[in-house]
């Protein structure tokens, strides 16, 4: 039985949910490993969202967030761009693949971006393996 990887997505209300959501209404073929949380901003996303989603059994988190300068809350998502590296920075400390976790853009009109992304991240994830809660992938 191959591994098929449990992917947490969080997801801005204004632009990246809404384009997750156009992949769904125009009914884009993608994985379906993408579980969904959303969020208000992409610059509200706590790093310990990020730890407990590893801690609940998820293999990857993906943050989508609106495109620079499109931020409803004007600079959400300049913040999540400053966070996010220094989160991935932290996790390599404790073992856990920099591929994990991924920062994307995505608008309101991009739903084949959308599913394009979780196809990439997914496969990227299974070539990781599963996440293993004891330090990291089982690779590493």
């Amino acid at each position: 039985m191959s591994f098929e990887p449990k992917i947490v997505g969080i997801l801005c209300n204004w632009c990246s949910y809404a384009g997750a959501d156009l992949a769904g209404i125009s009914r884009k073929k993608y994985t379906p490993n993408v579980r969904v949380v959303r969020v208000m901003c992409s610059g509200r996303v706590d790093p310990t969202f990020v730890l407990k989603a590893f801690e609940s059994g998820a293999d990857g988190v993906l943050i989508c967030g609106c495109h620079p300068g499109e931020c409803h809350y004007a600079e959400g998502n300049y913040k999540a761009a400053r966070r996010i590296p220094l989160l991935k920075k932290m996790l390599s400390q404790l073992g856990i693949e920099d591929e994990r976790v991924r920062l994307e853009w995505v608008s309101a009109s991009e739903g084949d971006r959308f599913a394009s992304i979780v196809d990439e991240m997914t496969e990227q994830i299974r070539q990781l393996g599963p996440f293993s809660r004891n330090g990291g992938g089982e690779n590493g």
